[in-house]
């Protein structure tokens, strides 16, 4: 496809009025719907600006592109604007920008659309294209400039094709890079076209790898891999590093790539590049989902449902210090301010909590057509119960069940609707997708939700129903799972418990976990203070900064101390947190606020005494960490 289809008279602007960033994405997002392009051009800006955030699209040399994949786009296209007098666009290189090309992409764009759009991007590199865009004093002239440079562009790829092959068989080593930004249409073309220019130009033998719309382009190979001398990875977004692995690799935006090229192909040709080790517990790009694929999806889900539970559960929490009933309207104790909070934390935030989690695991397994059922899945999970007397249906248990049937069902839908004919293909995520998935989700979820109601209700009333040394014990193993792993899976797990039970009104076990995953970090930093003899001076220092972590509920501050004496540091941190659990559920302490560590513990249900004893508690975990830690240390042979 030519870019003169995308690109027409109509969509072009010679003479910008706006003076600022944001008038010159409303003004071309105007253009376009006035072109007839747009479905909603209020959406479309949206989406404009929120690729927006993730990092500039102000490339530098007075361009900037604004771009985005949308349903809101009824047609793909292109419109361009020119300020002859330039304006701030926060552009990587600082100075205002001239030429505005905004990519307008549908969803479901098919790969001719994605390589013109692409096309455009490279040709924008070319200074003697710009200086001609410039200077065009007509729309059509505009227009001839780039039908010419796309004439000029024919051929290129294929001679470009045969050099590589040359490249690839001939012995001389070479510089490999992968470029991706994270609507793979402009940045990642633009910062390929860069590399290639300049590294002809400095005689570096070099091959990049695209990873766009359209998939991956000019993919590396393991054996050119292998002989590679350096690799620069440019992405703003997941690219398959395990490849990589053993490897000098440069890692960098997108926009680096564009910007600092020269820099980066001088470091890469003298191998100033760290050598890459890839974590291979944290391989996302495997095939194999098993386990990994499960904990990964699953946590997807938490990470983007914790502002929701944070935020509500703390709402919620402040709105108590006006008093146990104070948004009730017919208590005594009734403040309008005290109920507002509760209704925004919890009829709001919190109510959304399990859809949230549902939709996200189900985007991990299907990307963004599982979003959608899997949120209306969730949705069901806690307002469909089926059971009298029940209320908040099968809860954080149905959300979980809803997430991963959403997530697979999207993936069978995705993969029958696949046989489509190209010229019905967009229509898969805008009508096919939603419209099936929705409903094999939404039916199967109507169908068991009563069953999953009984189960979860059955499960809190039995954790309710603990008392006196039962309960203890669910403590004392909470704490011990919050710091077995420092923020890994088995301490993800007990939070995860924890948050569950948050949602089904029971406030002792987020109590728990969060007060012993306070002490493996705060308890390494008091035996730096205690044993100074046993510690260097940098692990002294470190334990500075773990003071403050283990005090805000990071339990992440003490891997380094861990990484470093794994076999004493884990059994003392694993012995404190474990005594702490077990305090705060003897204790019988509660807390609505889900994280926070010490800024939150004065929302500890109960009162000045509760807040006391779970200070205590804490204290007491992080003193026995400390003082193991210190008996079991040996002292250094000369202080640092």
């Amino acid at each position: 496809m030519k870019i003169i289809q995308l690109l027409t008279e109509e969509t072009i602007i010679l003479n910008l009025d706006a003076t600022s960033k944001q008038q010159v994405l409303e003004e071309l997002t105007g253009q376009l719907e006035q072109a007839g392009k747009l479905v909603d051009r209020q959406a479309f800006l949206q989406d404009i600006l929120a690729r927006e955030n993730q990092s500039t699209t102000g490339i530098g040399e007075g361009i900037a592109i604004p771009h985005a994949k949308s349903l809101a786009v009824k047609t793909p296209a292109i419109a361009f604007g020119r300020s002859e007098l330039g304006l701030d666009y926060e552009s990587l290189d600082g100075q205002p920008a001239h030429l505005f090309f905004m990519i307008a992409a549908t969803e479901g764009a098919n790969d001719d659309h994605l390589e013109a759009l692409s096309r455009l991007a490279t040709f924008l590199m070319d200074e003697k294209f710009r200086s001609r865009i410039l200077a065009a004093s007509s729309k059509q002239e505009v227009l001839e400039a780039i039908t010419d440079k796309e004439t000029e562009d024919e051929g290129t790829e294929q001679a470009f094709a045969e050099k590589a092959e040359t490249r690839t068989e001939s012995s001389a080593k070479m510089i490999l890079a992968v470029t991706a930004c994270p609507t793979g249409i402009a940045h990642t073309y633009m910062a390929a076209e860069k590399l290639n220019e300049r590294a002809k130009e400095l005689g570096i033998t070099l091959k990049v790898e695209t990873n766009g719309s359209s998939g991956v382009k000019n993919r590396l190979t393991d054996e050119e891999i292998k002989e590679a001398e350096a690799i620069i990875v440019a992405a703003d977004t997941k690219v398959d590093m395990a490849r990589f692995d053993g490897k000098p690799v440069i890692q960098t935006a997108v926009g680096k790539a564009i910007y600092e090229t020269d820099n980066l192909l001088n470091r890469a040709v003298n191998k100033d590049a760290p050598v890459y080790k890839h974590d291979k517990s944290k391989d996302e790009a495997s095939s194999n989902e098993g386990k990994g694929g499960f904990y990964k999806h699953l946590m997807n889900g938490v990470s983007n449902m914790l502002p929701f539970v944070v935020g509500g559960g703390i709402l919620i929490a402040i709105s108590f210090f006006w008093g146990i009933n104070a948004s009730n309207p017919e208590s005594p104790e009734y403040n309008e301010f005290a109920a507002m909070l509760n209704t925004i934390g919890g009829g709001n935030a919190f109510f959304l909590m399990v859809p949230v989690l549902a939709g996200f695991i189900a985007m991990s397994i299907a990307e963004r057509p599982g979003f959608a059922p899997g949120m209306v899945g969730g949705l069901i999970a806690i307002t469909v119960t089926g059971v009298e007397g029940a209320s908040g249906g099968s809860g954080f248990l149905g959300g979980l069940i809803a997430g991963f049937l959403a997530g697979y069902v999207t993936l069978l839908v995705k993969k029958v609707f696949s046989r489509l004919p190209n010229s019905l293909e967009g229509l898969n995520p805008v009508l096919f997708f939603p419209v099936f998935s929705i409903a094999i989700t939404g039916i199967i979820m109507m169908l068991v939700n009563p069953e999953l109601t009984k189960v979860y209700t059955g499960i809190s009333s039995f954790l309710e129903s603990l008392g006196g040394t039962n309960l203890v014990l669910v403590g004392l193993l909470l704490g011990g799972m919050m710091a077995i792993d420092m923020g890994g899976p088995v301490n993800k797990a007990a939070y995860t418990f924890g948050i569950a039970m948050l949602d089904a009104q029971n406030f002792n076990f987020i109590a728990t976990v969060m007060a012993a995953g306070m002490v493996p970090p705060l308890g390494v930093a008091i035996s730096t203070t205690l044993f100074k003899n046993k510690f260097t001076k940098p692990e002294r220092e470190a334990g500075k900064t773990a003071y403050v972590l283990g005090a805000s509920f990071i339990t992440e501050g003490v891997i380094p101390f861990a990484a470093a004496d794994p076999a004493r540091v884990i059994p003392a941190s694993v012995a404190g947190a474990a005594v702490t659990g077990a305090l705060v559920m003897l204790f019988d302490i509660g807390l609505r606020a889900p994280h926070g560590g010490i800024f939150v513990i004065g929302l500890v249900d109960g009162g000045a005494a509760n807040i006391l004893m779970y200070a205590i508690a804490i204290l007491v975990g992080s003193f026995i960490t400390a003082i193991i830690l210190g008996l079991l240390k040996k002292k250094i042979a000369v202080a640092a």
